[in-house]
């Protein structure tokens, strides 16, 4: 039996046949089997997601299958710190320090969402943030460079320090 193919993304849809619900990883794809959350009379939907080239499925993207039917995305709530300042000049020195060391991040007027994660904790807490575990879907910002945002974890070397918080540049 064919599955039926998701080769579009779309916005603005009413009626969905499914939802699927994914964390942020399991949201960023390109190809992949995937099935549908379990319907009202118990059933699912599996299909093959094949996309022109991987991207972050956002919460409420459809998914259009090749007859037409649509699939929305739902983001999983995941375990997340969400980190506030004292006002906004704090916070963005915050932002500078989560994004020097290559974490994704979701940024709000308020707030900046990232991973749980004790040593970025202590060094925000350090820095005199305020941080307060969560639970929410997470949708980090894309990245600079064809919307990626795949990060890597906060104990890796490449050449500098990232332990001066008034360190400049990075090369």
């Amino acid at each position: 039996m064919r599955l039926p193919v998701a080769a579009t993304v779309t916005r603005g849809f009413s009626r969905p046949v499914a939802t699927i619900t994914l964390d942020e990883t399991a949201r960023h794809r390109r190809r992949m089997r995937m099935v549908s959350d379990r319907l009202d009379n118990g059933s699912s939907i599996a299909f093959l997601l094949d996309l022109p080239e991987a991207r972050l499925l956002r919460h409420g993207d459809g998914l259009v299958l090749d007859d037409g039917r649509i699939i929305e995305v739902r983001a999983e709530p995941e375990a997340l710190m969400e980190v506030r300042g004292r006002d906004p000049r704090h916070l963005l020195a915050l932002a500078w320090q989560i994004g020097n060391r290559h974490l994704a991040a979701e940024i709000t007027a308020e707030a900046i969402r990232i991973r749980r994660d004790h040593v970025i904790r202590d060094m925000l807490t350090g820095l005199g943030a305020e941080v307060s575990d969560i639970d929410a879907p997470f949708d980090p910002e894309g990245g600079a460079y064809g919307g990626g945002h795949r990060g890597h974890d906060h104990d890796h070397d490449h050449g500098h320090s990232h332990g001066d918080a008034g360190a400049r540049g990075h090369d």
